[in-house]
């Protein structure tokens, strides 16, 4: 449970970045948040990884559920433009993450079985 939390802490930390980043165009103030946001998300990772996530999973989940939310929710603050192929292509995204996941639960196991054979024992 506490993987997701910290998963879950650098996505909304890394959005919130973003989105600050945004908002420093017109307000320097927002540059606080950038700081905040991107250090944050960062040292949620670390956490995340210290606690046993694998690297590869981890920056894969984070990276596309950032550019997921990002992209929605700039355009419902921004109006930036969310095409019906910009919404698939978040839909790809989301389905090669879910494919690294499986992919990586499979190795996982595959991995367990092998150490558990005994003819492989020495």
């Amino acid at each position: 449970m506490t993987k997701w939390l910290y998963l879950i802490g650098a996505i909304l930390l890394e959005v919130g970045g973003t989105l600050s980043l945004r908002l420093a165009v017109d307000s320097a103030i927002w540059f606080v948040g950038v700081g905040v946001g991107y250090v944050g998300a960062f040292a949620c990772l670390t956490l995340l990884l210290r606690a046993g996530a694998p690297i590869g999973l981890t920056y894969g989940v984070w990276a596309a559920s950032g550019v997921a939310l990002t992209a929605v929710l700039a355009a419902i603050l921004f109006g930036d433009p969310l095409t019906w192929l910009m919404s698939l292509g978040i839909v790809i995204v989301i389905a090669g993450v879910f494919l690294v996941e499986v992919g990586a639960g499979a190795a996982n196991g595959a991995a367990r079985r092998a150490a558990s054979d005994p003819e492989n024992a020495q």
